[in-house]
């Protein structure tokens, strides 16, 4: 048995074991995601749970007022930015962006890691919010949550690691194993939280570079920021075939990394970047 299904097997027994626990849902994520589901609530509800998150709010402020979002005059509140955003569009940025408090570790050669995977995970959130942008075929708020938790399954692989100091050390099998597990851990995860199937099925789907089908979904659009993103960067994705990716053609994307419309498309998410951090 080779180290990537030791390791799996480890981590999915101790999870159904209770001896690995899995991230839980930040508690402000609950309460924003109650009240988005609520038919009755207003944005003085979401308003009003938001706001005791001060670090929060002013993440959301942020966006608001990023090139991403071109708004017509600055926000200066987050009443203004609800307003801005609109009720479903602030949920699952809340959401979202709760979710970087779960990337932090008690040993500082994990915790380089997982801010070195939320940094990523930011930037393809930025390049997948100005690809929505063009698209339209999917709302926003939807790609942006969808691309915030894409690599959720590579916490309980690097918590696993913490208690592995053989692993902590092996630097190349170590990112080998979140690259081969961290899709379905955060399909483990994603579904504890009871997300929706296209969210949960989601870490697994956008890395599969072959999927045929006819219109466009959330993977499309994670995958092709993604391969946007590590283009130019030593990693496995940059040595794949862009051409051979049928997302690019859904997206109405150029599938020749050169072009000129990748280039502009990466310099309308560095105009923002940093804005989900």
């Amino acid at each position: 048995m080779n180290i990537t299904q030791t390791v799996r097997d480890d981590i999915i027994s101790a999870i159904e074991k209770d001896q690995l626990t899995l991230p839980t849902l930040p508690e402000v994520s609950l309460r924003v995601r109650d009240v988005a589901e609520d038919e009755d609530a207003c944005i003085a509800d979401l308003v009003k749970i938001i706001s005791t998150d001060a670090s929060l709010t002013a993440r959301i402020i942020r966006v608001t007022n990023s090139p991403l979002l071109r708004a017509p005059t600055e926000v200066k509140d987050l009443n203004m930015a609800i307003s801005r955003l609109g009720m479903n569009y602030t949920a699952n940025l809340a959401i979202g962006l709760a979710m970087e408090q779960m990337f932090q570790a008690t040993t500082d050669i994990i915790d380089t890691r997982l801010r070195s995977i939320w940094d990523n995970t930011s930037q393809i959130a930025t390049i997948s919010h100005v690809i929505a942008q063009k698209v339209k075929s999917i709302p926003i708020e939807e790609i942006t949550l969808a691309a915030l938790v894409h690599q959720l399954g590579a916490l309980p692989i690097l918590t696993y690691a913490e208690e592995h100091e053989d692993l902590i050390s092996d630097g190349i099998t170590l990112d080998n194993l979140i690259n081969k597990l961290h899709g379905e851990l955060g399909e483990v995860i994603l579904k504890k939280w009871d997300f929706s199937p296209e969210l949960i099925s989601l870490p697994t789907a956008y890395q599969l570079m072959d999927d045929q089908h006819d219109t466009v979904n959330y993977a499309d659009i994670i995958k092709v920021a993604s391969l946007i993103h590590y283009k130019d960067q030593d990693h496995p994705w940059s040595e794949i075939d862009w051409t051979t990716v049928q997302s690019f053609k859904l997206l109405n994307i150029s599938d020749d990394r050169n072009d000129p419309s990748i280039e502009k498309i990466l310099e309308e998410a560095q105009s923002s970047s940093g804005v989900f951090h």
